[in-house]
Order: structure tokens, then C-alpha cells, then sequence
């Protein structure tokens, strides 16, 4: 007979044992077998069984208490209390300390198998249900990080093999690959699953309240401090807290970070008496920050602390395989949200635009661009007249001459090395509008006809060196 589940046996009297042990083996249960509380303990730590059956009164450790410590080890645990003092009290008791079921001493046979079933049936749903969850989370997480390509195949495993750990990830990449997103993914992968994930973006923090939002205060810290605040390392105590443009944070927090790390404790301003926290770190930047340590504005020792696990993620134009899979997840997107019908087919002329532009903001540009093209598509079709004109006419937006012999038609032999060209261009023309404004961002911006966030996008994905 196939065994339909384990069931842990935890009871002082020899005789109590052998019965369960002979009557649940013949319902075809895999039965071990513990004489006290410890014991079962022991037990439970060795293998996580599917039933437990517990005692009340046992020498030493005792039923409920052997109850508590085994639903500490595992919340999800079903154990039945036995007790031949079954008085309302010692039955509310065991609901309390999260007992299944509470059956008296002398029992029917019958009223055993019934509640031990109900407790494998249990088991088994709550198995299905975090199964389900873990497939939903890995779905709906990697959902806008689509990846064929064997870069992203890559990731993905890694993620996979880090995501039950406890280590320091330090994601690296390009403004728009998707860093955030690859967070998350680990967070919801982890056991800490169910717990909270913050979020900080260092570079939209002042710096001078950047130590208050991470570590929080105590009342009169500083002015303008009328009330004590949690910091959001506390907010994410049991969860994960994912930092942004690490490399933009200030030296003397870098200090500060680097004890959360060390000693997984932390003060906050204006009090005296370290915090201790249970927080698992994933840290994001589009900056050297190897170089970074190198200029000395980043401290060497939190780097490593930091890179204990590092994931570099590549930019689009280093995965062209993928474009077609994220425009297609992203028409389905905003065909939803918009209420349209737009085909998820692209056409060939207009897949290869997409497939040869160089999507200086990565996945977040091609996000945009196909939001844009469902919403203004005029038929049931993307058209190249619904791309921006740097994508559907790249010639005309770089004031070149007509690629292919003079035709004008895009040569896609030829692509790589041209938009090549288009990166430098774009460059040299950002640079110039900088340098006429003094490198005043916002009014540069103006000059290039885009927003600002755009344009600040561009200057950390070229790396462009502002003047101080």
C-alpha cells in the first residue's frame, strides 16, 4: 500500500504509542514514534511530517510547549492534541497555541482517522497554496523582465540559486534594465516572501534626510523632529529593503550602512541604544562603483559587503533577441489597459526598427514607445508611422545622409556600426546643450526638447561627467 503521508507520534505511555502506531500503519501512514517532548522535537527538526499527534501530559517538555516550539520551527504544522484531561480550558488552550484539533483520551478509533485525514488534507492544501504562490510571484515578477536570451536565461538561474539565501545582491546595470524588477524577483523567491519589501531610491533623498528615512529618529533629533519616526530599515525588519543608486549615498551613511551589514544592528538619530534588525540587503546602481572606490567617494569595504552576490544585468542593445517577446508582453499590456485591440504580431519592417534601434533607456524606452504605439495605432496593427521618428526614420533624426546606396531603406547589415553612430551623436549633442547652459540640467533639457528625468537618464547611461 502507497503511504498517504507521515504522521509524528509524540506520547509518554508505550502502550498509547503502539496503538497509534498499529492503527494509523494500517490506514497506510508512515508512523515514527517520540516518548516526549524533546523528543518529538528532535524529530520534527530532522523532517517536517505531515501530521502530529502530541501528548498534553508528558514529563519534562510538555504537549502545548513541544505545540509552540514546533509551529516556531514551522508555522504550517498540523498537530492534534491528545489529552485525557480534555476540559474546555486545556482544549481553548491548544487552539490558542495553534493546535489542529484537540481529541480526548479514551478516543475512538474512527474519531483519529477522520482527524488525522482532515489534518493531511490541510497540509496538503497549504502545500498547494504556497506552490501556487511561488509560481504566481515568479510569473508576475519576471513577468516584465522577459528574457530568451541565454544573458537573461543566465540571470534568471542565478536568481533562483540566490533568492533562498540570506547574502548581499549588488544588481549593476544601465538606467531601464530592470534592476528593481530582479529585486523583487529575489524578495518574492525567498522565504521572506511574505514579509515586507521596501523600496528606497537613494538619489531622490536629500542627503541630509537620507540618514533619518533609512534609520529613523527619536523626538527632537534635529529640528523640525516633533515626533519620533521609523526608519525604514525597522519597516523591513523580517523582509528585504532594496537601495537604489547605492553609489550616490554620502560618505558618513556609508558608514552607518555598513554597521547594518556587520552587526545587523542600527541607531537611530538622537537615541543611544543600537536596534537590532533582520533584514536582507539588495542594493541597485548604474555606476562603477569599482571606479567609484578607486576616486574614493565610495568606501572599498562596503563595496565587498555589499557585492556578495553580484548580478550584472545587460542593456537591451546587448540582447536584441528579446525585443520581440517584451513588445509583444507589453501591446498585451496596454491593449488591456486601453481598451484596445491592437495584434501583438509586428510587422516585419517595423520589428526590424525595433530589433536595430540602440534603446539608449533599455526596456523602460521600449516600454514607452509600445504604450504610445498601442494608444495611436489608427488600425489593428502597429505601423511604422506609430514609432518615434528616431526609431522609424533614424536618417532623418540624425540629419545623415540616406543609409543603403542612397536609398534611404534601412540597412540592417549595417546596423550595428550605425547606431553606433547614433549613440555618439546623441552624446556629443547632450554634451553641447550642457555646456551652453553651463550645465544647468532642467534648462539643457529645454534646448534638446525633452523632459528632464529623460535627459538626466541619458547623462547615467552615457556616463556623461558634469562640470562641478
Amino acid at each position: 500500500m502507497a503511504r498517504k503521508g507521515s504522521v509524528l507520534v509524540v506520547d509518554d505511555e508505550e502502550i498509547m504509542r503502539d496503538v497509534l502506531e498499529t492503527l494509523l500503519s494500517a490506514e497506510g501512514y508512515r508512523v515514527d514514534l517520540a516518548k516526549t517532548g524533546e523528543e518529538g522535537l528532535e524529530a520534527y527538526g530532522r523532517r517536517a511530517y505531515d501530521v502530529v499527534l502530541l501528548d498534553v501530559s508528558m514529563p519534562g517538555m510538555g504537549g502545548l510547549r513541544a505545540l509552540e516550539e514546533i509551529l516556531k520551527a514551522d508555522p504550517e504544522a498540523v498537530c492534534i492534541i491528545i489529552t485525557a484531561y480534555a476540559t474546555f480550558d486545556t482544549a481553548i488552550g491548544a487552539w490558542e497555541h495553534g493546535a489542529f484539533s484537540c481529541i480526548r483520551k479514551p478516543f475512538q478509533n474512527e474519531q483519529i482517522i477522520e482527524t488525522v485525514a482532515s489534518g493531511i488534507k490541510r497540509r496538503r492544501k497549504e502545500e498547494e497554496r504556497q506552490n501556487l504562490r511561488r509560481a504566481m510571484s515568479r510569473s508576475v515578477e519576471r513577468g516584465s523582465i522577459i528574457g530568451r536570451s541565454e544573458k537573461m536565461q543566465a540571470i534568471f538561474r542565478l536568481v533562483d540559486q540566490v533568492a533562498p539565501a540570506r547574502s548581499t545582491v549588488l544588481i549593476t546595470g544601465e538606467s531601464g534594465t530592470g534592476k528593481e524588477l530582479i529585486a523583487r524577483a529575489i524578495h518574492m523567491q525567498s522565504p521572506r516572501a511574505q514579509k515586507t519589501f521596501v523600496t528606497v531610491n537613494s538619489s531622490n533623498i536629500p542627503s541630509e534626510l537620507l540618514e533619518s528615512e533609512l534609520f529613523g529618529h527619536t523626538r527632537g533629533a534635529f529640528t523640525g523632529a516633533v515626533a519620533a519616526k521609523k526608519g525604514l530599515f525597522e519597516v523591513a525588519d523580517g523582509g528585504s529593503i532594496f537601495l537604489d543608486e547605492i553609489g550616490d549615498i554620502p560618505p558618513e551613511t556609508q558608514a552607518r550602512l555598513l554597521r547594518v551589514l556587520q552587526e545587523r544592528e542600527f541607531t537611530p538619530l538622537g537615541d543611544t541604544a543600537p536596534r537590532k534588525v533582520d533584514v536582507r540587503i539588495v542594493a541597485a546602481t548604474n555606476i562603477d562603483l569599482k571606479e567609484a572606490v578607486r576616486q574614493g567617494s565610495f568606501r572599498e569595504d562596503l563595496y565587498y559587503r555589499l557585492a556578495v552576490v553580484p548580478i550584472e544585468l545587460p542593456p537591451l542593445r546587448d540582447r536584441r533577441e528579446d525585443v520581440l517577446a517584451l513588445a509583444q508582453h507589453f501591446i498585451r499590456k496596454y491593449n488591456e489597459e486601453n481598451g484596445r485591440d491592437v495584434a501583438d504580431q509586428l510587422a516585419p519592417d517595423v520589428l526590424a526598427l525595433l530589433e536595430q534601434y540602440t534603446w539608449p533607456g533599455n526596456v523602460r524606452e521600449l516600454e514607452n514607445v509600445i504604450e504610445r504605439a498601442v494608444v495611436i495605432a489608427p488600425g489593428p496593427e502597429i505601423t511604422r508611422q506609430c514609432l518615434p521618428a528616431e526609431i522609424a526614420d533614424p536618417s532623418k533624426a540624425v540629419g545623415s545622409a540616406p543609409l543603403s546606396g542612397g536609398t534611404g531603406a534601412l540597412d540592417v547589415s549595417r546596423g550595428v556600426n550605425f547606431y553606433d553612430e547614433v549613440r555618439r551623436f546623441e552624446i556629443d549633442i547632450i554634451r553641447r546643450a550642457l555646456d551652453q547652459t553651463g550645465g544647468h540640467q532642467s534648462r539643457a533639457a529645454r534646448l534638446l526638447g525633452m523632459n528632464a528625468t529623460t535627459l538626466n537618464s541619458k547623462i547615467k547611461t552615457y556616463n556623461i561627467q558634469l562640470r562641478s
